[in-house]
């Protein structure tokens, strides 16, 4: 009896290990030793988009290929003073490919993805620009605010941040931050 049980087990667990095989197979996939799968890297998210992708991006791939080229993560962009700014905010994560951010001679523009309207970085009198502009360091974030007088960019709304030859695009307006703790 014992071993019409440790018989059936066996052929129980060959069976599994032979139709995951299978079906890997119909999917182009081959099962290695121990019916063991590699996984193409390209198919499954790096770790870090696994705990957190920033609403404003449009899936993991996009922010791991702005942090890849641009060396940015954490990238948000958010309505605040009651819809009037535009706030983009990010992390840098390599200073060397993020420098096209602190760029002086490159004027920022945050444009509407279905309007086509551009929104700049404000001057104030006293202040100057609405954005940051020293020297990048890793770990740290930064941010730039762009002018929406008329409230025509809202949350929800896909824009592209172009500055010099650097693109992001298909960023959401996020709603806006409050300030109250």
């Amino acid at each position: 009896m014992v071993e019409r049980i440790a018989v059936r087990r066996g052929l129980l667990a060959a069976a599994l290990v032979l139709s995951a095989s299978l079906a890997l197979l119909a999917q182009g996939k081959d099962a290695g030793p121990g019916g063991h799968v590699a996984v193409a890297p390209a198919l499954v998210p790096p770790h870090s988009a696994l705990v957190s992708v920033p609403n404003s991006v449009v899936n993991w791939r996009e922010a791991a290929n702005y942090r890849r080229l641009w060396g940015i993560d954490d990238i948000h962009v958010r309505s605040t003073a009651s819809g009037s700014l535009i706030r983009f905010s990010y992390r840098v994560v390599d200073s060397d490919k993020a420098n096209l951010l602190m760029d002086k001679k490159s004027s920022p523009l945050l444009i509407d993805e279905s309007t086509h309207l551009a929104l700049q970085v404000p001057v104030m009198e006293k202040i100057g620009q609405l954005r940051q502009v020293s020297k990048l360091q890793n770990g740290k974030e930064y941010w730039m605010a762009f002018s929406n007088k008329g409230h025509y960019v809202k949350p929800g709304n896909r824009v592209d941040l172009a500055i010099g030859k650097m693109r992001l695009e298909g960023l959401m307006i996020e709603g806006s931050v409050s300030t109250s703790h």
